[in-house]
């Protein structure tokens, strides 16, 4: 399997993880140990997917798109770290203890990894955008839901809700680009990835 298609698969995760955690957060689905395990992955698989995306568009993305995927994957890996502690680290602590974590310099690393996930995604959607590599109606979506997806505690619950959303749309809209360029000949050849 080629690098274009495990990062394509790894965007499709993202979206259905994304949504999975959606209907979590809105009551759809129940709060339980899986569902809370799950939540940290969808900005991990998120990471892979926006590599292999970048992968796809860095011959004519430039400066901008290689700032842009800079600031995006930090603000993804920042995104999983923000997660990963809400799940599995907050919830053994007490309430005054995450109160005080939040004050201090953990809460002000949330708002900085929220701001860097923010311009990331609009330097590198711009950038995807401006060479056409990509179908652009996705762009848009992944840009429009993960400005309010990125700013969780900014924003109100529905407004978070509705943007993870519209960013899975745009994910799995990338994702499908990113499993059919490797039968796209105008497309760079990427390194076949083989299990041994």
């Amino acid at each position: 399997m080629r690098l274009y298609r495990i990062t394509a698969v790894a965007g499709f995760v993202c979206a259905v993880l994304l949504i999975v955690n959606v209907l979590r957060r809105a009551g759809v689905i129940p709060e339980t140990a899986l569902t809370h395990a799950l939540a940290p992955f969808a900005a991990l698989a998120g990471l892979f997917a926006l590599t292999g995306l970048y992968l796809l568009i860095r011959g004519s993305a430039g400066t901008l798109g290689l700032a842009g995927y800079f600031l995006n994957a930090t603000g993804l890996a920042g995104a999983f770290a923000i997660e990963y502690a809400l799940h599995f680290v907050f919830p053994s602590l007490s309430g005054a203890t995450v109160s005080g974590l939040l004050s201090g310099d953990t809460g002000m690393a949330f708002i900085v990894t929220s701001v860097i996930l923010v311009a990331g995604v609009l330097t590198f959607s711009g950038a995807a955008i401006r060479t056409g590599l990509l179908p652009v109606p996705g762009v848009a979506l992944y840009a429009v839901g993960m400005i309010p997806g990125s700013l969780r505690n900014a924003v109100p619950l529905p407004v978070y809700l509705i943007g993870l959303v519209l960013a899975a749309a745009g994910i799995a809209w990338m994702a499908t680009r990113l499993w059919s360029a490797e039968d796209d000949p105008a497309m760079a050849p990427v390194t076949r990835v083989t299990a041994h």
